[in-house]
């Protein structure tokens, strides 16, 4: 497995973490730029969903989960950074894309969204440094970037397929 590859991998992720956290997965750029709502919210974890009449934490998992890639994706890539740099990393980059969102209107930034994104690739960060304790450094990477690829290749097969369905509608 080549650096390129899993360089080229990370790069994806990226795309499509950008395509994910501004344009909500629309492949209708009007959808996003008519959105014209600015909104900030400050406090932690104080505006969850409401989904018939319950909470719905559903968003904020999720914000985590799809964050974890980033953080093993950056152990691969970047194996002589360390662990803070590579977590800041991910702060900064959750961060700019809740004041792009706020800056263009383009959705509600938030900063629950920074806190479940940051924690999401804390928690793939340290994944890998787990799991580097039990496995070959090498070995793991393949596995990632293997299994990262895959996965990846499914989520789009699904979103595409989902957006075929809709249009034929």
């Amino acid at each position: 497995m080549g650096k390129a590859f899993s360089r080229g991998l990370l790069a994806l992720y990226l795309v499509t973490l950008i395509w994910l956290v501004l344009f909500k997965f629309t492949f209708h750029i009007s959808r996003v730029l008519n959105y014209h709502h600015r909104s900030l919210n400050l406090v932690p974890f104080a505006a969850p969903s409401i989904v018939d009449g319950k909470v719905d934490y559903g968003e904020m998992v999720l914000n985590c989960i799809f964050f974890i890639p980033f953080g093993l994706l950056l152990s691969v890539n970047f194996k002589k950074a360390g662990f803070l740099p590579k977590w800041v990393f991910v702060l900064v980059f959750s961060v700019t894309a809740e004041c792009i969102q706020y800056i263009f209107a383009i959705g509600a930034a938030d900063i629950t969204d920074v806190i479940t994104n940051t924690a999401g690739g804390f928690l793939g960060l340290k994944l890998y440094d787990l799991c580097n304790q039990y496995m070959n450094a090498e070995k793991l990477d393949r596995v990632i970037v293997y299994v990262g690829s895959f996965l990846f290749l499914v989520f789009i097969s699904m979103h595409t397929s989902h957006f075929i369905r809709r249009s034929w509608r």
